[in-house]
């Protein structure tokens, strides 16, 4: 299913900005539109201060360039556009260029569900620069969100040791689309299901929910709530015990429990949204227990996050299933991924590539130049470093890496580790060679590449940092280019 086209039934090629047209307008008015390039897409620093991420929202970049078009209707929009003198921006036979543009670009990605590191290229797209460049706002708008949610997600997961986290975040999502993204990298990211139905329907993604505090509150009495609830959803009982005292609430539902099981149903659990959860599960605990109740679970919701859950954990509290909402789905403690998208080769007019980079004065913000790709390698049990490698360079058997912020950190990898590359081929010359798994295999292949760490990555303070590196003949081009680009080179 195309679920981009099918939720919006339009043209998306202006969701771009506005200074991608007006570069690919000069593209087009210098005679280098179709001048041959390479740009990498990727990020500086792992979200949350963690020690990883999870690559997530390739399935939806698939989606977006299986309908790059400007339709009539987007080329009308850009024709109405004037400069302040009344003329227009765009000149007709421009327009007429971007009508019939039909994206001929090749990508390569790191397919969802990966673990990633700092600095290297998610993605790498290759084609005519006018169109590589009008690529670059919608892919870190698809790739940064749902990577940055995915990683979340999976924190959250790491700190409930294996019980389920329910995603409930749907009313404090960031907009329609942004609360479709949430659920679908959440889910990624290892959440067990959403409160998102039309995520549910759109994504394939397991719904759940039980009621809230208005449906007690409708009611005479907590125990006639509960009674109704029963009568209504006699398999799905979970009763939220605390709109007004919760050791009594959970006591009630024990009653309404007990009348389940006379109707021959059985009781799920009980809900906690507020108070002290790590006494008040424990209390819950020990009265569904001497009730009979010892598979009755106890979910908890409240603005949990990893490391509240973590505290939980660490204070004994008897919490089964967590349902995590605003600060999942806002990804609370960093807004944004702050992924880059970086132009790294371009062919000259005899043919020939130029590596390009962009300088900084601080070093983080180097670009790396270079037709790139991450080879990942491993032992008998483990991932144990990466090295980021250009494809014409190649790389040897015996392979250095060298830290791309300090030259002085260094690992060697030999012939006797084994090693994945891991680019993949997604669109060639803008046909599309690759077909997303669904998105349950993509949450497996996240939960079994998350066991293939170290656990020390998975630290939520000063984490394990994973070796990543540049493949040293990278290194010294970089270091060339840079010299060469500072005027240093001669005076070496």
């Amino acid at each position: 299913m195309n679920t981009l086209n099918a939720l919006y039934k339009t043209s998306l090629s202006l969701l771009t900005d506005f200074y991608q047209l007006s570069m690919a307008y000069g593209f087009w008015k210098s005679g280098k539109a179709e001048t041959e390039s390479v740009f990498s897409l990727y990020f500086r620093k792992n979200p949350f201060q963690g020690g990883f991420t999870i690559a997530a929202g390739l399935a939806n970049v698939i989606d977006y360039m299986k309908n790059f078009k400007f339709s009539e209707d987007d080329i009308g929009y850009l024709r109405s556009l004037k400069e302040s003198d009344g003329s227009h921006v765009f000149e007709e036979d421009f327009l007429s260029y971007l009508r019939d543009l039909k994206c001929s670009c090749s990508i390569d990605a790191i397919p969802e569900g990966t673990v990633v590191f700092p600095h290297e290229p998610l993605l790498r797209v290759r084609g005519p620069i006018i169109q590589a460049q009008l690529l670059e706002t919608p892919l870190l708008n698809l790739i940064n969100f749902q990577s940055l949610i995915a990683t979340k997600a999976a924190r959250v997961c790491i700190s409930s040791q294996g019980e389920p986290v329910l995603e409930f975040g749907l009313r404090r999502a960031h907009g329609i689309d942004g609360s479709l993204a949430v659920s679908r990298a959440s889910y990624i990211g290892g959440c067990a299901a959403t409160s998102n139905v039309l995520a549910g329907k759109v994504y394939d993604i397991p719904v759940k929910g039980t009621h809230a505090h208005s449906w007690i509150m409708t009611f005479d009495s907590e125990m006639e709530s509960f009674e109704a609830y029963a009568k209504a959803m006699p398999k799905n009982c979970v009763f939220l015990v605390d709109t007004y005292d919760t050791i009594e609430g959970v006591k009630n539902a024990i009653k309404m429990g007990e009348k389940l099981r006379e109707q021959g149903y059985e009781m799920l659990g009980i809900r906690l949204d507020s108070g002290d959860l790590a006494y008040l599960s424990i209390e819950a605990r020990k009265l569904l227990d001497t009730a009979g109740f010892e598979g009755a679970k106890i979910y908890a919701s409240n603005d949990l996050d990893e490391n509240i859950i973590q505290s939980l954990k660490d204070q004994g509290a008897k919490i089964n299933v967590w349902g995590v909402g605003t600060k999942l789905v806002t990804a609370y403690d960093q807004p944004a991924l702050g992924g880059v998208y970086k132009l790294s080769a371009l062919k000259n007019d005899t043919g020939e590539w130029r590596y390009k980079l962009k300088l900084s004065e601080q070093a983080i913000k180097v670009s790396n130049p270079g037709i790139l790709q991450v080879r990942r390698f491993s032992d008998e049990n483990n991932y144990i470093g990466d090295a980021i490698f250009d494809t014409r360079l190649g790389i040897g058997d015996s392979c250095t890496i060298v830290d791309p912020i300090d030259f002085t950190r260094r690992k060697i990898f030999t012939e006797l580790n084994h090693f994945k590359d891991l680019l993949v081929p997604v669109f060639k010359e803008g046909k599309c060679v690759y077909e997303s798994p669904e998105i349950h295999a993509i949450r497996s292949f996240a939960q079994q590449e998350l066991q293939s760490f170290h656990r020390g990555i998975k630290r939520f303070v000063n984490p394990h940092q994973y070796p990543v590196g540049l493949e040293k003949n990278l290194h010294e081009l970089k270091s060339e280019l840079v010299l060469k680009a500072r005027g240093l080179n001669n005076h070496l």
